[in-house]
């Protein structure tokens, strides 16, 4: 069992919810996640915010030009950028089940080179790293990039970092965890 922190901040009780906190509730339960969890359920405080993210985050994960593995490959080097302990936990299983090799994920959580099964993993990787960890972007990676992924992918490969780093904020600062019996991943 781990030592976690305590959550600073508890989800409203959804018995004492206003409208729109209800609205906003039923919005993330519609959508494709079809559940209220994580940083979800704290940003129903804000419903005006929650429905603006929910809009935000369907499109994030169910609907960029990248795919699933690569996706989940950008949020795991978010997670780990970040130490997000429960954006690793709950994106583990989703990035095997899109096919990410457990090698190029284990490398992602310990930091060492990923042994890249295609180029386009590559990029994403060293994109997202470099991104998150300068806060830029150099000339010859992005080259590099938007050569691999092109223009499209590169801009919704933009998007994810970003709506990932807030996530990621949001899990960090209100100590959104795993379940306590799961074991620290990032450190």
């Amino acid at each position: 069992m781990t030592d976690w922190p305590a959550q600073r901040l508890m989800p409203p009780d959804p018995a004492e919810y206003s409208e729109a906190q209800q609205k906003a509730h039923n919005a993330f339960l519609n959508s494709p996640r079809k559940a209220v969890r994580g940083p979800l359920a704290l940003w129903i405080h804000r419903p005006e915010l929650a429905s603006a993210v929910q809009d935000l985050g369907t499109y994030i994960r169910f609907g960029t030009s990248l795919r699933p593995k690569l996706t989940e490959l950008a949020i795991l080097t978010t997670a780990k950028v970040w130490k997000s302990e429960f954006e690793w936990y709950a994106h583990k299983p989703m990035a095997e089940a899109a096919g990410l090799s457990g090698a190029v994920i284990e490398a992602v959580r310990t930091g060492t080179p990923p042994p890249y099964e295609e180029e386009d993993e590559r990029a994403v990787h060293e994109f997202v790293l470099e991104a998150q960890t300068a806060r830029a972007v150099s000339d010859a990676l992005y080259d590099r990039t938007i050569k691999v992924l092109g223009k499209d992918r590169l801009v919704d490969l933009v998007g994810v970092t970003g709506y990932y780093s807030f996530v990621s904020l949001t899990l960090n600062t209100f100590h959104i965890l795993p379940p306590e019996e799961a074991d620290r991943q990032l450190g």
